[in-house]
């Protein structure tokens, strides 16, 4: 089950392998990890999917990442490292999705597969390929399920944004507009958070995507507006830290925070009442997909294809909560336990 959690999916990505032409079988496969850090359980889940593929494919793999969610130079240095080394193949999650792509065009350049995770490069074809949550769809779970849960109170609503980084990565503003179309809120140009002129937004600050960064950025925003009542987080671990700075001035019941990730943590938090309901998605089959792909094409020049309807590889997102609303699917924290990772 953990191995291929929607079994619909992995059957999608064999069917989607197309031959662009005949190439010579290698005796060994190299392939390359570049997560945005190594202690996000988001990316430790990442990196234990992609080891176990390549052990059972045979597929040598080499594990970059960067020091915090936003070190984009450490990226940088792992392509040229994966390009000195001849790798057939580099998954990546990037942390400046813009300014990654000359150095991606360099890798590609010289022959190696460059498929993106979890987080699509600007522009998307930067990439040969996308393996990834439905980001937007993710925000826009989490944003329908807040303004039904808040009913006629919505039109009140006080909304505080955690999001990633000030360099707006792709995960970042799919996320953000998201919730916001979700929510009920006009969001302007959907490749841009911060231009909505909505007067229920009190603010947005950022977070590194970390525990700490989630408290300070909360700080900021109540010392804003106190009456904030609803905070929508890039991931959990900015989300815990919310929480965190919610209950030292007493307002963390009085709150609804909501968040994607689906990491058993999270998922835990959200059985404790600190997170009101989150989107689940899942990185071990991202880069067990990924590895899967590079093995391919390394053996005969096959190439993933998108999800019918999609310009990317929809790899699944499911909304987790136990306080389910009419007309936003979802499941509880049970079956979410069944399926979390970290």
């Amino acid at each position: 089950m953990k191995k291929c959690l929607l079994a619909s999916a992995c059957g999608a990505v064999i069917a989607g392998l197309v031959a662009t032409g005949p190439a010579t079988a290698q005796d060994s496969i190299l392939a390359c990890l570049i997560t945005k850090t190594d202690t996000n359980p988001f990316f430790v889940k990442m990196k234990e999917g992609a080891e176990r593929t390549a052990i059972e494919l045979g597929v040598e793999l080499r594990s970059y990442a960067g020091r915090i969610d936003g070190d984009h130079e450490s990226q940088v240095q792992a392509i040229e490292s994966c390009i000195a080394d001849n790798a057939d193949g580099i998954l990546i999650t990037a942390s400046d999705t813009s300014s990654i792509v000359s150095s991606v065009r360099q890798a590609r350049e010289a022959g190696i597969l460059v498929i993106a995770l979890d987080t699509p490069l600007d522009p998307l074809d930067a990439a040969d390929a996308t393996f990834a949550t439905d980001n937007f769809l993710a925000g826009e779970l989490i944003g329908r399920w807040a303004a039904a849960t808040l009913g006629a109170e919505a039109e009140n609503a006080r909304i505080a944004f955690l999001n990633l980084t000030p360099a707006q990565p792709t995960v970042d503003v799919l996320r953000n507009q998201g919730f916001m179309s979700g929510f009920g809120i006009d969001i302007g140009d959907p490749n841009v958070i911060g231009d909505e002129d909505d007067p229920r937004i009190v603010g947005h600050d950022v977070t590194n995507g970390n525990e700490e960064g989630g408290r300070t950025a909360m700080e900021n925003l109540l010392q804003r507006d106190p009456m904030i009542n609803v905070v929508h987080t890039i991931n959990e671990p900015a989300a815990a830290g919310a929480y965190e700075a919610l209950r030292a001035v007493g307002r963390e019941n009085d709150v609804l925070i909501v968040s994607v990730d689906g990491g058993c943590p999270g998922v835990q938090n959200v059985i404790d009442g600190a997170i009101g309901a989150t989107s689940q998605q899942y990185p071990l089959q991202m880069a067990a997909l990924g590895i899967e792909a590079i093995a391919a094409f390394a053996n005969d020049g096959t190439l993933p294809e998108p999800t019918e309807g999609k310009d990317f590889f929809d790899t699944g997102v499911q909304l987790v909560t136990d306080a389910p609303v009419d007309g936003v699917p979802s499941i509880d924290t049970a079956e979410g336990m069944d399926l979390c990772w970290g």
